[in-house]
């Protein structure tokens, strides 16, 4: 694994970043593969980048045509409810750019029940790759935030998916929110060329100093898992939230 740590004075700049780190791995993806896939995550943060990638700066500088959109996690809501990470990606990036319903795979979270949800979510998955039984995709880009309690996707402390080492998708019951929530799991992230962690606010600094100088339990700590064998990960900080770093 080859960790990038970079620290930004604001969301404007980090987001300026990202945005700029985005189109150059979907160029490279097209030109190798023809196409760039992309798990999209949810929160304010990612918001931003959303909206600039749609912006007149950036909108032309990739083949959009040739993106295909998933998410890494959703929310047990319906794709209209505010609470929705496609609802948040729908207004600020994909409709912005007009895209194509068929580049866009979301959770089918009409469907009600979290297992058939997570279950639906793997076979397109399954399909879009053309995946072997046990095999995972292989996302060029996998964006992801980490919540001030250390989990990233819907992936949180002591919950059951984390010990999960062949589904690709899973319903995830969180205790302490009191609800179940869709995810992407470590073995289907971990399987991708470049992972972006996107993280600003002061009331992430003490966490993110126990994700990256603290010990490693993965376990309290979910973020500290995201460790791909053959890949990339790119954690750009917003400098409140940084504050607590010391090697950085």
């Amino acid at each position: 694994m080859n960790r990038i740590v970079n620290i930004y004075p604001n969301l404007e700049t980090l987001s300026q970043t990202a945005a700029e780190m985005f189109i150059r791995i979907g160029n490279e993806a097209i030109q190798k593969r023809g196409q760039f896939t992309v798990a999209l995550a949810g929160g304010s943060t990612p918001k931003s980048l959303y909206q600039l990638l749609a912006s007149e700066r950036f909108k032309d500088k990739l083949d959009w045509e040739k993106v295909f959109f998933f998410f890494g996690d959703e929310r047990k809501v319906s794709p209209d409810d505010a609470e929705s990470n496609f609802k948040m990606a729908n207004e600020n990036l994909f409709e912005q750019l007009k895209l194509s319903a068929q580049n866009i795979f979301r959770w089918e979270t009409e469907l009600k029940n979290a297992e058939k949800i997570a279950e639906k979510y793997e076979e397109t998955v399954k399909d879009f790759f053309n995946l072997p039984a046990n095999g995972f995709p292989g996302f060029d880009l996998i964006l992801l935030g980490m919540g001030d309690d250390g989990h990233t996707a819907s992936l949180f402390p002591f919950t059951e998916a984390l010990n999960e080492t062949e589904k690709i998708a899973v319903a995830n019951y969180v205790e302490k929110l009191q609800t179940t929530r869709l995810t992407l799991t470590f073995p289907a992230i971990n399987n991708a060329t470049n992972i972006i962690f996107l993280v600003s606010g002061a009331n992430k600094a003490e966490i993110l100093r126990e994700v990256l100088e603290g010990d490693f339990q993965t376990k309290k700590f979910p973020s500290q898992k995201i460790n791909p064998e053959n890949g990339n990960v790119f954690w750009l900080i917003e400098t409140n939230a940084a504050q607590k770093l010391s090697k950085y």
